[in-house]
């Protein structure tokens, strides 16, 4: 007799509250919404889309209410929902919150600049996944991922200021996170001190000392330790003019390239390699691991370095990556949204760059409400990365497994 799961109700509760606050805005909207969707470089410059607010938001409503309906009869019948159903509830709550805020207003929603934000504040993020998977498929607990940015952030500054280029910088930034790595492989590995309390004992010294040399060393002389060297942006011939998604894409700095790279190699290298089957081996079962002969230690005394290095360079999009000079705390707490966007991806990279991607959306339309002078307070989305990190560790996002070995020392 066959044995049907669990119904899993969260997932449409959640998709019927979207589709609620879609109607909602419905109410009392009005006037048109206009979208711009065109660059001065696109080679075909789309028109100014200018929409009826309350019709568009009214089709967006039906299309919500039939997407958690249809969450509802899947579940209801235990079946795994279409991954359409969450991909069009998600669309039409979104597009329907730029409808609503846009209405009757003069003007335009920038839907090139804020998809062209949202991947820009999502880079440290996303390289901050990948350090935290690299890191706990193997079976350490990276906690320390703000500390590699932070640190990232400040050699990139400082190497790139002293010898006036920005590659220099570049090539330094993996340096800082990879020597915060080494003092968490040693502690939590070799000494099998408490991985978590490693990771934020490495955070506050991260943030100590780079504060420490910031109020001394580097506002001493910022002409020569602090000085702003921003990486050029690098367009792609031809597909940097492609509609909306040419700026957004293929008008990018080198760093933003690099990560593009290192999201294909680790999806392929962690599911399709040897490389990858050692390392979940070791983070799942280290004793069957270790009976095959795999030195679970070493794999992951490397991942965790490996791991350090990709969360400095990810720190380098402070600095260099944007154009700005070294502060303190410029990390800014995204390390720890990182861990979060690990974790709703399910330790997956695919699922991490998607979360990460939610966040830093949500961070670019605060920005946007900021300039096109929306009724909404800017202040409330800026909240939303943090709260969603809050259910995310709190495992309301749904059910997730972390690697079975994960934090335990071995042998």
């Amino acid at each position: 007799m066959e044995v049907l799961r669990p119904a899993q109700w969260r997932n449409p509760i959640l998709y019927g509250v979207l589709a609620l606050v879609v109607g909602y805005l419905c109410l009392g909207v009005s006037g048109q919404t206009s979208f711009n969707l065109a660059e001065p470089t696109d080679f075909l410059k789309l028109p100014v889309l200018r929409v009826p607010a309350f019709a568009t938001m009214l089709t967006l409503l039906v299309v919500a209410a039939a997407g958690a309906a249809a969450a509802f009869y899947f579940e209801s019948k235990r079946l795994r929902t279409p991954l359409l159903v969450p991909v069009l509830v998600g669309l039409a709550f979104v597009l329907g919150f730029l409808t609503w805020v846009g209405a009757g207003k003069s003007a335009l929603i920038p839907m090139v600049g804020v998809l062209a934000g949202s991947l820009s504040l999502a880079v440290p993020l996303i390289f901050g996944s990948m350090s935290g998977i690299l890191c706990e498929r193997s079976g350490t607990i990276n906690i320390a991922i703000e500390g590699q940015l932070l640190t990232g952030a400040f050699l990139a500054a400082v190497v790139s200021s002293a010898s006036k280029t920005p590659w220099a910088g570049l090539l330094a930034a993996p340096l800082g996170g990879l020597l915060l790595a080494l003092l968490l492989a040693l502690f939590a590995i070799k000494y099998r001190v408490d991985q978590i309390i490693v990771g934020v004992v490495l955070n506050v010294l991260a943030a100590g000392l780079t504060g420490f040399l910031f109020s001394t060393v580097l506002s001493a002389d910022r002409a020569f330790w602090n000085s702003p060297q921003p990486l050029q942006r690098v367009a792609i011939p031809v597909l940097h003019k492609i509609p909306v998604i040419g700026p957004v894409l293929f008008n990018q700095t080198v760093l933003v390239y690099i990560m593009f790279v290192i999201i294909a190699a680790l999806q392929f290298m962690l599911f399709r390699s040897r490389w990858g089957l050692r390392m979940r081996a070791c983070g799942e079962h280290p004793k069957a691991a270790d009976t095959v002969g795999i030195k679970v230690n070493r794999t992951r005394f490397n991942n965790v370095l490996l791991g350090g290095a990709l969360a400095g360079l990810g720190g380098a999009f402070f600095t260099i990556g944007s154009g700005l000079a070294f502060t303190k705390d410029i990390s800014a707490g995204n390390g720890f949204i990182a861990l979060a966007a690990m974790i709703l991806g399910k330790w997956n990279p695919r699922g991490a760059v998607a979360a990460a991607l939610l966040f830093g959306f949500s961070k670019s339309v605060a920005y946007m409400l900021s300039t096109i002078g929306a009724g909404v307070p800017s202040e409330i989305l800026l909240m939303v990365p943090y709260v969603i990190t809050i259910l995310a560790v709190a495992g309301f996002v749904g059910k997730v497994r972390a690697p079975a070995a994960e934090g335990v020392a071995y042998p």
